[in-house]
C-alpha cells in the first residue's frame, strides 16, 4: 500500500536515481542523466515542504517537486514530476497534483505554473486534463503553442497555467 509524504533533502539521491531509471526507455543513458541534472539538491533543501513522494514498501513510486514563488506572491510552480511506468495510470500523479494544488491554494497561491517540451505530448495532455490552460506563445508546434527559445536556444517550451479557486 502506498503512500503520500513530504519530500526530504534525504530524497535526493533517491529521485535522481529514479530519473535515469524511468526515462531510460525514453532516452539514452546520457539524456537520462542530464534529464536529472534538473533536479539538484537544492531543490529538496529549500523547497521540501512543497514537494511530494508517493512510495510503498518498495521506495519512491512517484514525486513532484515543486514550489511557492518567492517574486509572485499569488504563484506557485511545478518544476518536475516522475511517475514509476510500472506505477503510471494508478492516480499517482493525479494525486500529487491535487495535494499540490490544496497546499498551495492553502498558502495563498491562486495560480499554478508548469511547462514541458513541445515533444512531450503526454505531459501536454495530462497538464490540459488536470485544468490547465496552454498561455499563447510566439509560435505553433503541432497545433500547440509554444514559447521559442524559453530556456535557451532551440529550448522551446509549452507554458500552463491553472488558475487555483478559493482557500
Amino acid at each position: 500500500m502506498s503512500h503520500t509524504r513530504p519530500a526530504t533533502p534525504g530524497d535526493h539521491h533517491a529521485i535522481v536515481e529514479r530519473v535515469q531509471s524511468w526515462w531510460g526507455d525514453s532516452r539514452t543513458p546520457e539524456e537520462a542523466r542530464e534529464l536529472s541534472l534538473l533536479l539538484p539538491r537544492l531543490f529538496l533543501q529549500h523547497f521540501a515542504r512543497t514537494s511530494l513522494v508517493v512510495e510503498d514498501e518498495s521506495g519512491i513510486r512517484a514525486f513532484l517537486v515543486g514550489f511557492h514563488s518567492a517574486d509572485v506572491p499569488d504563484e506557485a510552480y511545478i518544476h518536475f514530476v516522475g511517475v514509476d511506468p510500472r506505477y503510471r495510470g494508478t492516480g499517482a500523479a493525479r494525486e500529487l497534483y491535487g495535494r499540490f494544488f490544496a497546499h498551495a491554494a492553502a498558502a495563498g497561491r491562486r495560480t499554478v505554473r508548469a511547462i514541458t517540451s513541445p515533444a512531450n505530448t503526454g505531459s501536454i495532455a495530462f497538464h490540459r486534463a488536470m485544468g490547465f490552460e496552454v498561455e499563447p506563445g510566439d509560435r505553433e508546434v503541432d497545433g500547440v503553442a509554444v514559447h521559442g527559445d524559453y530556456d535557451g536556444p532551440g529550448q522551446h517550451r509549452v507554458c500552463f497555467r491553472r488558475r487555483l479557486g478559493p482557500a
